[in-house]
């Protein structure tokens, strides 16, 4: 009989929950006896109080929201971009063993190349506004999304595929019911990767080019040797990236609603 304290309901994982402060909240009190100790120079590691200061100014100024929306706007276009082209391509690869061998090689030989690298041939084809950023964000999330969806439609058991084929079940039920059904927690895992990446991407492409933006704020702030400033900018986009990703999460848990899945042991 297996051990009921190993498997749950879907619910948020643990490190969401009050247990996780805990570090956290020890490291800012370390933090800050370091910094009260005199031990640092508050120019290059200020406190966590005055970090706090700088955070608040920033966001009664109306700084820190500018340069976020700008941001998170950015984000959420390249990752749409991203989601829907990776759901696509990665449903038909999975399905169709002639487009996966058309398109794998390929992808596969741009997939190690890093965002990063693109930016230079970015900003001659797009410009340096707003189209070569979001272009950087959506190649930097789709390729963990393409993998995740791929993996997730190959895990289907063939008995299921079988089974659809002798009850004639319409492709699209059988790709919504059962392949996409199947591929959700693979899809949400490369959904909250990608996310990951486009918030790598969005700060690389607003460091190289443009005068708005969570990266252009960093960089600006870097410049005239605004640390605090730098850490804030930082810490928000953490907990930007946490929230999203925590929406990603409950929306797993609405769809896979029902199932049970390991959480590790609690002992």
């Amino acid at each position: 009989m297996g051990d009921k304290r190993s498997s749950h309901k879907f619910c948020i994982p643990a490190n969401d929950s009050r247990q996780g402060l805990f570090l956290p909240v020890l490291l800012l009190l370390l933090w800050q006896m370091v910094s009260s100790s005199g031990a640092v120079n508050p120019l290059l590691f200020p406190s966590p109080v005055s970090i706090f200061k700088t955070g608040a100014e920033l966001i009664a100024d109306g700084e820190l929201p500018a340069h976020l929306q700008v941001s998170i706007l950015r984000v959420g276009e390249g990752f749409m971009i991203a989601a829907a082209l990776a759901l696509l391509l990665g449903t038909a690869m999975g399905l169709a063993a002639r487009i996966f061998s058309l398109l794998n090689l390929t992808l596969q030989l741009l997939r190690p190349i890093p965002p990063i690298a693109w930016i230079p041939l970015a900003i001659l084809w797009f410009g340096i506004e707003e189209s070569s950023k979001v272009f950087i964000i959506a190649l930097g999330s789709f390729f963990p999304i393409l993998t995740n969806v791929l993996s997730g439609v190959r895990q289907t058991e063939t008995k299921y595929v079988e089974l659809a084929r002798v009850l004639q079940i319409p492709q699209k039920k059988f790709i919504m019911k059962v392949l996409l059904q199947g591929a959700v927690p693979y899809v949400v895992t490369g959904l909250r990767t990608g996310l990951g990446y486009g918030w790598m991407c969005v700060v690389a492409a607003e460091l190289s080019a443009g005068m708005q933006g969570i990266g252009y704020m960093l960089i600006d702030a870097r410049a005239t040797l605004q640390t605090d400033k730098v850490i804030v900018g930082m810490l928000a986009i953490g907990i930007i990236g946490k929230l999203m990703d925590s929406f990603l999460l409950v929306l797993e848990g609405k769809l896979l609603k029902g199932k049970e899945f390991f959480t590790g042991n609690d002992r």
